[in-house]
């Protein structure tokens, strides 16, 4: 049984492959089109699914999507009549939902020469959530939690899953929701942009709890693990509220009213500097967040008294809060998939639809999240000699290594240096961490290496962390919490003994979002930190994700001209070496 799954007409939209319950490919559609939280249909991310598997659109049995228009259908009847809001919103949504049922019509206009035969699915927003998660984790038997801002419907669902059957126990409902709790307060805090939540995380422990109080009166957590907005704060769910997504760009106003500037004072213009209430508030929003989510954890853990946790939409993304999850509950073992957020409700969508319609077992783990595109040493070569001129102009040399281990030598003694790499190999990572093949990597023993590289690459704000890429075996010597974090979603403390070794990759509390690293799934970034690790004693790199304000590159040509554009000191595409001199 050949599935595409798809997020489509919502935030990151992306598609993904299954074939026979593995996952082939999967894959962003902002990496082909370079807009950030693409929100259109997918359709170049099919394209480059079907084109890795040799498939024709004929071959697929089903498309998926992550939405079920008809889900929660008596919820929605129910606010209409209680809160009534506006013609307007409700024409809007209406709006929305045609552009769903318009999918076969797009596909048949992309594919005019092979016509799509298969069946159109819609699973439920949260279902494919805990799908994503759950059916290609380790687990046989888990708890399971999905929570977001909205999807149809429904902000939260938690339940229990057992080999390819996911029970969902109870769920909360529009408005009511975490996600749109945290983005209210980081619009508040003048970070305007879709998805600029992380931001928050990063600022948060530069704070103190001193807001914590207030916020609770815009947060009401429950003894059962439920929680409400006080919608006297919010105006999303009864005006004429604005999300737009025109050309596929997520645009969202204001989700809050202005009682939340008479409980907290004038809102941060964009450019204003950020100063001790900015940050204090900021961690306030992330401690009363933790609060109500391991509210629902612990309540969660008393019905099933299971240790194994999978965690799944976009508030999964908050990893300072996955990594107190064991210091604060009973679960030993917490699966989050790299995909988190909505573009991994392509893979939900995609296996819900297999284990709906085949009572096979489960085949898959994702231990990985190396799904995307790739290119061979003729592909870099052709880019290289396409751009030799500016190459050149800048004053670069190019060298080929046919041997790994003599490259990562190189590589290694240069980040050693203090010299900063763009490491572009293998295939592109599934979701927004940047794991060792679409990076840029640096020492992180230099205490500057922070402000250099968002000075000279980034350029972002300086509170944001970057994070260190751990060899596996060495995590219990250098972190409190020995744990497997092989796609970044965990926070967890450094010992306090290392962290003037690591002062770049070391947050201001002491923390690092740490990278696990594995020989068996990626052997080249693996031997690289050891051949760092042999230099240093040190078996961790700095690493961020290979952009500028932009998505991470995706092809050769993006690679190199960010390079180029940027002061980056070494370009290392696959086997081929470009250093300035």
């Amino acid at each position: 049984m050949n599935i595409i799954g798809i997020n489509a007409f919502h935030a990151d939209s992306s598609a993904c492959l299954i074939v026979d319950g593995v996952l082939i490919s999967a894959v962003e559609e902002e990496r082909f089109n370079r807009i950030k939280h693409w929100a259109g249909f997918p359709i170049e991310s099919i394209k480059y699914c079907l084109k890795e598997s040799n498939l024709k659109i004929s071959d697929i049995d089903h498309i998926s999507l992550n939405i079920d228009p008809k889900a929660n259908y008596f919820k929605k009847v129910l606010f209409l009549i209680k809160h009534k809001p506006s013609l307007k919103l409700i024409f809007n949504r209406l709006k929305k939902k045609n552009k769903y049922n318009s999918i076969k019509e797009i596909i048949d206009n992309e594919f005019k020469d092979n016509i799509f035969k298969g069946q159109i699915t819609h699973i439920e927003h949260h279902f494919a959530h805990l799908s994503s998660a759950f059916h290609v984790s380790p687990y046989e038997k888990s708890c399971v939690l999905s929570v977001d801002g909205f999807g149809d419907f429904a902000s939260t669902a938690w339940g229990y899953a057992n080999g390819t059957k996911i029970q969902i126990d109870n769920k909360i409902y529009f408005p009511h929701s975490l996600g749109i709790f945290y983005q209210a307060i980081t619009q508040y805090l003048g970070f305007k942009n879709y998805g600029d939540e992380y931001k928050i995380m990063g600022l948060a422990p530069y704070g103190k709890p001193t807001y914590v109080d207030q916020l609770k009166k815009i947060l009401l957590i429950k003894k059962d693990g439920k929680f409400e907005l006080n919608l006297d704060y919010f105006k999303f769910h009864k005006e004429n509220f604005n999300y737009r997504w025109e050309n596929g760009k997520v645009e969202i106003e204001d989700l809050y009213t202005d009682k939340i500037i008479d409980l907290l004072g004038p809102e941060r213009k964009q450019n204003e500097q950020l100063n001790e209430f900015h940050k204090d508030l900021a961690h306030s929003t992330q401690k009363v967040y933790e609060e109500a989510f391991l509210n629902i954890l612990n309540n969660l853990y008393k019905k099933y008294q299971n240790e194994n946790l999978c965690i799944a939409g976009g508030c999964g993304m908050n990893s300072v809060a996955n990594g107190k999850i064991k210091d604060n509950t009973k679960f030993k073992n917490i699966y989050v998939q790299p995909a988190a957020g909505d573009a991994g409700g392509a893979i939900g969508a995609a296996f819900a639809t297999y284990y709906k319609n085949t009572n096979n077992k489960r085949v898959f783990q994702m231990k990985h999240a190396y799904w995307g595109t790739s290119f061979d040493n003729n592909q870099i070569l052709e880019c290289i000699n396409k751009n030799k001129k500016s190459i050149k102009d800048q004053k670069c040399s190019i060298k080929y290594f046919s041997e790994n281990n003599e490259l990562n030598k190189i590589v290694a003694k240069d980040i050693s240096d203090g010299k900063i790499i763009g490491w572009f190999q293998g295939k592109m990572e599934w979701g927004p961490r940047a794991l060792g093949n679409r990076s840029i990597l640096g020492d992180p023993r230099r205490s500057d290496m922070k402000d250099i590289l968002n000075l000279k690459i980034k350029r972002r704000e300086s509170f944001r962390p970057f994070a260190p890429s751990i060899l596996r075996e060495h995590v219990s010597n250098w972190f409190k919490n020995d744990d497997e974090v092989p796609f970044m979603m965990k926070v967890y403390q450094i010992k306090d003994d290392k962290i003037k070794d690591i002062p770049a990759v070391t947050h201001v509390d002491g923390s690092g979002r740490l990278q696990t690293v594995y020989q068996e799934t990626n052997k080249k970034y693996y031997d690289l930190i050891n051949e760092f690790y042999k230099i240093t004693n040190i078996p961790l790199v700095l690493n961020t994700s290979f952009n500028e304000n932009e998505p991470i590159v995706s092809k050769p040509d993006e690679a190199l001209d960010c390079f180029l554009r940027t002061k980056m000191d070494t370009l290392v595409m696959e086997n081929y070496i470009i250093k300035r001199l």
